[in-house]
């Protein structure tokens, strides 16, 4: 196995050693509870508005609010919201998002109590996907003018005492970082660590860091990669945690369990926001519980486990199975679950018909249910010696996935290639709460690749809900497609239009589309950058206008918002007829 992350323990649950910052008296890192944060979708000048939505999120429970500053004068006005929020009795630290403009991160750096900066235009310009072969000498002068530029920033920081977050999002990696590390995990990487070794090398370490993409899958394993990168070069600072345009309801809540909950689950983050396309409140329930249910397994009892030969944990590919009929091999996961009339949703098979037998029983062509305490040398060597089986893995431990991992990791180890199917079985009594839970749990055995099937059971929650979940699940990972995928950004003062109302409109007029992937983007900072993952794309261009993406390649502009998600589906529908 290849870790690189030394300190790493992928059976027992345990946070990973930080540095400790101080964001306005909120500690991060260091042992600090996990902090939830959101972020205002008001315009930030705006006082009043952007008051009354910061106390409604406090009133839920954030830690940290965020709010947009696209100019000086924005970013005066933070002054403004703080002086009315601390009047009314509410010291939350406030966060100051800065895109495009280096002076004013400067100007922000004297009034929010951290400042976040995207390197991919820090200092850089705006992305416009244009190649650019630098010679070494020549990238040497642009680091070094990146440096110059950014020390000044942080010697303001030092003398208010102010802390920073530097945000990288794969939708705005910089033409710089694109041209020289292509669109890759390295690339993304690489553009975060280039303003963390500036911070090393100044001694500033009131630094929290975050890898964004709307791709969880990515998102994770880039910030595995992160995390040992860091390590390798002695830096331990804390880190935020998200999947940018996650979304909105069902869908938005289990990407961001899955790519959050796969991380948290491994000890790594610090702070935590769930971006969802709605109000900015109804983001910090959905964090909390999150954030409740990874925190619980502290203490566990041990597990133990090894990792097989050949898994990598920040680049991790499929385990390879021996497909029995529609499970394992290069086929997509199974859904196991109970029947229902609506055939988007059906599972694959029908969990109360499925025979399935205790080790004892265990013989050729049988589902055989397991646990860890089954895998004794002597069954180890009985499943060794049949064919045609299918594994059903269970765990009631406190921390079920490291001992599931274990499990497969064992099964692995031995050379057992029977596909294996995991079954989860919870007791919630809201819907909300076993979409967090599941995803978190299954998501980040996906993302490992060790996953042929999931198997969610829940009394008490309908059957149309459970297997919503679980297909609701594969499609986060992108480990299989059954509807269309909406990449929507959350909002923030930047958005150009009415991006909850236009995101439902879309969703209406497409949902028919199974296997497109849609970006609905409030605006340009990230819009364009995520239409790489997407096939098409809608995006605010001005006040009142939208253009239209397909991939990367901007089609049509400025278009009138009340003509946009028209002129959406004659292009989608004029490719589809090509």
């Amino acid at each position: 196995m290849n870790t690189r992350q030394t300190d790493l323990d992928l059976f027992n649950y345990r946070r990973r050693a930080t540095v400790e910052v101080n964001v306005g008296g909120v500690k991060i890192g260091c042992g600090n509870p996990v902090r939830v944060q959101s972020m205002t979708n008001t315009s930030t000048m705006d006082t009043e508005g952007s008051v009354e939505q910061v106390l409604r999120i406090v009133g839920k429970g954030g830690e940290l609010v965020r709010l947009t500053t696209q100019g000086n004068r924005e970013a005066v006005n933070l002054g403004s919201i703080k002086e009315q929020l601390r009047a009314r009795g509410c010291n939350v630290p406030l966060v100051a998002d800065v895109h495009f403009n280096a002076a004013v991160a400067d100007t922000a750096a004297q009034y929010a109590d951290k400042v976040r900066v995207n390197p991919g235009n820090y200092v850089d310009t705006a992305r416009v996907f244009k190649h650019i072969d630098y010679t070494d000498a020549e990238y040497a002068e642009e680091l070094k003018r990146l440096r110059e530029r950014f020390v000044a920033f942080l010697n303001l920081c030092k003398a208010n005492g102010k802390a920073i977050r530097v945000g990288v999002n794969h939708g705005s990696l910089s033409d710089r970082i694109m041209s020289r590390y292509g669109d890759t995990p390295s690339g993304v990487v690489e553009s975060c660590m280039e303003f963390l070794r500036v911070c090393r090398d100044e001694n500033f370490n009131n630094v929290v860091v975050s890898i964004k993409t709307s791709n969880t899958s990515m998102m994770v394993t880039t910030v595995r990669r992160l995390v040992a990168v860091m390590a390798a070069e002695g830096i331990s600072y804390p880190l935020h945690l998200g999947v940018t345009e996650a979304g909105d309801a069902e869908d938005g809540r289990i990407k961001s369990a899955v790519g959050i909950g796969a991380l948290l689950a491994d000890g790594i983050g610090d702070t935590v926001r769930v971006s969802l396309a709605e109000a900015p409140e109804n983001e910090i329930p959905v964090a909390k519980e999150l954030v409740d249910y990874i925190s619980k397994r502290e203490g566990h009892l041990p597990i133990a486990g090894v990792p097989y030969e050949g898994f990598c944990y920040e680049e991790p590919v499929r385990r390879a199975t021996t497909a029995v009929n529609n499970i394992g091999g290069s086929q997509v996961p199974v859904v196991v679950g109970e029947a229902v009339s609506n055939p988007d949703i059906t599972p694959d098979y029908i969990g109360s018909e499925l025979q399935t037998v205790g080790i004892d029983e265990a013989a050729d062509g049988k589902v055989i249910s397991l646990c860890i305490r089954c895998l004794t040398p002597e069954n180890i060597a009985k499943l060794k010696s049949l064919g045609n089986i299918v594994i059903v893995a269970k765990s009631v431990h406190a921390n079920p996935v490291a001992e599931l991992r274990a499990v497969i990791h064992k099964l692995a180890a031995a050379g057992i290639t029977a596909p294996v199917i995991v079954q989860r079985c919870y007791k919630e009594q809201a819907v909300e709460s076993l979409r967090i839970k599941a995803a978190a749990d299954l998501g980040v055995l996906l993302i490992d690749g060790l996953v042929d099937g999931v198997w969610i059971e829940n009394p008490g929650i309908a059957a149309e809900e459970i297997n919503s979940i679980a297909f609701g699940i594969l499609q986060a990972t992108r480990a299989r497609i059954s509807k269309t995928e909406y990449i929507a950004c959350p909002g923030c003062g930047r958005t150009m239009y009415d991006l909850q109302g236009t995101l439902a409109r879309i969703k209406a007029a497409t949902a028919h589309l199974k296997g497109l992937k849609i970006g609905v983007m409030g605006c340009i900072v990230n819009g364009p950058g995520e239409m790489a993952d997407a096939d098409y794309g809608y995006v605010g261009a001005a006040r009142g206008k939208v253009s239209l993406y397909r991939q990367k390649e901007c089609v049509e502009k400025n278009i009138p918002e009340e003509e946009a998600i028209e002129r959406l589906l004659q292009l989608i529908e004029s490719d589809r007829n090509k």
